[in-house]
């Protein structure tokens, strides 16, 4: 056992450097797909059949065929026709454009979810069905998609260990490169740790938006008082356990 830590430690500066091309690929393809479902999920429930069918046959192309198969296309393929681009650049193409299919299908759900008497209160302020869309469907729509957004967040975040077929040496390639000199066991293991460790963060921090997002709407408390509250409840136990 002493052995593999011996080798972890030795291991940890390349390990560093494969966490941070995964928090690359993660941050870069969770921006895209953002975008990518924002406006497919948008366009997606327009009146307009050519906007709509537009829409449907992107998301449609996406989810229904293998992320390694359109990660191949951008890295391999399409270099034959003159468009190369660098593996950082594909791998976060690959990712958002295939996770932002997804994402498109809760941003439209969350949008139909809205209730449709906000549509109504958008036509008696006489606002545009672009100024009603952002000023106030939106909004609404943003705080219940987040908890979905997080579980794709999530996912994305695993995606990311494919990268190592178009020759970048992410956090899977460098635990691999560990078994090499621990054992599967082992080194599998940091892996698993290391993984749940950074989707325990991404979870975190899309809890707080999700509390802010409904603050801003006034559906809860803001999350300096969420905290201040568990403190003063924490307090209030222990004070008990105490005084018993």
């Amino acid at each position: 056992m002493a052995d593999n830590f011996d080798a972890l430690l030795n291991a940890l500066p390349l390990i560093l450097e494969g966490l941070i091309i995964t928090l690359q690929l993660t941050v870069g393809g969770a921006i895209l797909a953002m975008a990518t479902a924002v406006v497919l999920g948008v366009l997606a429930q327009q009146d307009n059949i050519l906007l709509r069918g537009f829409a449907r046959v992107i998301i449609e192309f996406f989810r229904g065929t293998s992320l390694v198969v359109q990660l191949f296309w951008l890295f391999f393929v399409l270099p034959q026709f003159g468009l190369s681009f660098p593996a950082m650049a594909v791998g976060i193409a690959a990712l958002g454009l295939n996770y932002g299919a997804y994402g498109a299908e809760i941003v439209r759900g969350s949008i139909n979810s809205v209730p449709a008497g906000q549509w109504e209160a958008t036509t008696a302020l006489s606002l545009s069905k672009l100024q009603g869309m952002r000023r106030v469907i939106f909004p609404q729509a943003w705080a219940l998609m987040i908890p979905s957004l997080s579980n794709l967040l999530v996912h994305l975040l695993k995606g990311t260990a494919i990268v190592s077929f178009i020759t970048m040496a992410d956090l899977t390639f460098r635990i691999d490169q560990l078994r090499v000199d621990t054992n599967t066991f082992f080194a599998y293991g940091v892996g698993l740790v290391l993984y749940f460790l950074i989707a325990y963060v991404l979870t975190l921090a899309m809890n707080a938006l999700e509390a802010r997002a409904k603050h801003k709407l006034g559906r809860g408390v803001s999350l300096p008082e969420a905290l201040n509250l568990r403190s003063a409840d924490t307090g209030v136990t222990s004070s008990t356990k105490e005084h018993v």
